[in-house]
């Protein structure tokens, strides 16, 4: 798994086109503040490690977050970190699975649409832990 986290001050997106038949059609826009976002890549490699990558990314949302002061998360499936790429369903459970985690521990939890191409927006600071990227 790759993550690329960035802290926002502003982070939004507008959903454009649908990639995936299985997932309800999005159209609503969203847009949120002071939040970090984690742009995640599942390899396929990590789908006979589930209980592991999941973990780590939990400790490592956990981490990032507080290095910036946020209890405010973004979850966001970037298929562009890696040649590998793990199987839609698997990396929308991950997904699901890593949300629930963070809320049972008082995070906000949100994820942009999954399978579908977004317009995003964002602000991101130059502050040293604004950008992180981690090899899980």
């Amino acid at each position: 798994m790759k993550v690329l986290f960035m802290y926002c001050k502003k982070f939004g997106y507008n959903p454009t086109t649908r990639t995936l038949d299985f997932v309800p059609e999005a159209k609503e826009p969203k847009e949120f503040s002071d939040i970090q976002v984690a742009f995640i890549q599942a390899e396929k490699e990590d789908e006979e490690r589930m209980a592991d990558v999941e973990k780590k990314l939990v400790k490592n949302i956990k981490w990032v977050c507080g290095k910036n002061g946020v209890k405010k998360v973004v979850l966001h499936s970037f298929a562009h970190l890696s040649e590998s790429k793990a199987d839609p369903e698997f990396t929308l459970k991950l997904f699901e699975n890593v949300e629930k985690r963070l809320k049972s521990v008082d995070y906000e939890v949100y994820q942009t649409p999954f399978g579908h191409f977004l317009d995003l927006k964002l602000d991101a600071p130059g502050n040293s832990l604004a950008r992180v990227f981690k090899d899980i």
